[in-house]
């Protein structure tokens, strides 16, 4: 599996420690940048992989920013993105399982590391229930 990757400054730090795990576990990871903490646009990154998935670059992508909230509504302008805002396993599972979430987008400020990751492993491993959900993805 490819995933891209991005944030903003205020993710920075998770974003190079995830790309870490990912790339230990296996994965093919594409990042999409910010690559330091200097005060940066979110949308110019976010952008970035919300293009890759569209176009078929990556298979799924991963985005921090402070709030989660702008890497969100920019990711989700993008016709093949369907970029759901998590915060725990829970939200991270039914973002998959109900709605086919093909990015995962965390609020770094607001979540620990250890949350993260396991934000993302469940959101990996989680598979789409399809059924009444399919029916409900495709009205997007």
């Amino acid at each position: 599996m490819k995933i891209g990757i991005c944030s903003d400054h205020a993710g920075f730090d998770y974003k190079d420690r995830i790309i870490s795990y990912l790339l230990g576990k296996g994965y093919d990871v594409v990042n999409f940048g910010t690559d330091s903490e200097d005060s940066c646009d979110y949308p110019d990154f976010a952008h970035a992989l919300g293009t890759a998935v569209d176009n078929g670059e990556v298979d799924c992508g991963i985005a921090l920013c402070g709030t989660g909230n702008g890497m969100a509504i920019t990711l989700n302008k993008h016709k093949k993105v369907r970029a759901a805002l998590v915060w725990g396993v829970s939200l991270a599972s039914l973002a998959k399982e109900h709605n086919n979430a093909n990015v995962l987008v965390m609020p770094a400020r607001f979540i620990s590391y250890r949350m993260a990751l396991a934000c993302i492993r469940t959101w990996i491993s989680t598979e789409f229930a399809g059924g009444r959900h399919q029916r409900r993805v495709e009205k997007i």
